[in-house]
């Protein structure tokens, strides 16, 4: 076996689950994570950026997702969209607690988000990433991530969340990955 192929089959059975609740998170769809996964995939490994360690093939197969998923957003801007709360894949868990009820609100109001700025506040928040990692992530200067960042957050405010983006630990944890 290459080692590309142990360094992708590695990555796809300890690390999968993640890199798929994170392209989840910022489409809202699984169908659209699982392709937006694949195409990541495709790229890192085609390219022969996949074939070093783990924790190397990990992260430019997140920025793959980021990159993708930006450049996506771009190209559908001229076909806006609305979501709605029925676009939304019901939750698995039987149980309809308030918490899954805030995590599917704030999962809702995160899809209203253009692509740059739901990218930015899901790094900042969820992924609990400094601004300057995010900057290197997205290939964004510091100042336009902050900037991304705080009108996300405003938008988010405006539709009444009940989350404190000042502390990242206050923000529900995605239970999808």
């Amino acid at each position: 076996m290459s080692t590309w192929s142990r360094t992708l089959d590695a990555l796809v059975r300890e690390r999968g689950p993640a890199l798929f609740g994170y392209a989840f998170v910022l489409t809202g769809s699984a169908d659209a994570a699982e392709d937006l996964l694949q195409d990541a995939l495709v790229r890192t490994f085609r390219s022969g950026r996949g074939s070093r360690d783990l924790n190397s093939a990990h992260a430019y197969v997140k920025r793959a997702i980021s990159s993708a998923f930006i450049d996506s957003g771009r190209r559908s801007a001229a076909r806006p969209r609305t979501v709605t709360q029925e676009g939304l894949e019901p939750a698995t868990t039987p149980d309809h607690a308030p918490a899954s009820a805030a995590v599917a609100d704030l999962h809702a109001a995160l899809l209203t988000l253009p692509p740059r700025e739901r990218a930015c506040v899901v790094l900042r928040y969820l992924e609990d990433m400094p601004v300057a990692s995010i900057a290197a992530e997205l290939g964004l200067a510091v100042g336009s991530v902050k900037r991304y960042t705080a009108d996300g957050v405003a938008k988010l405010r405006q539709l009444q969340l009940d989350v404190d983006f000042t502390q990242t630990e206050t923000v529900p944890v995605w239970e999808g990955r």
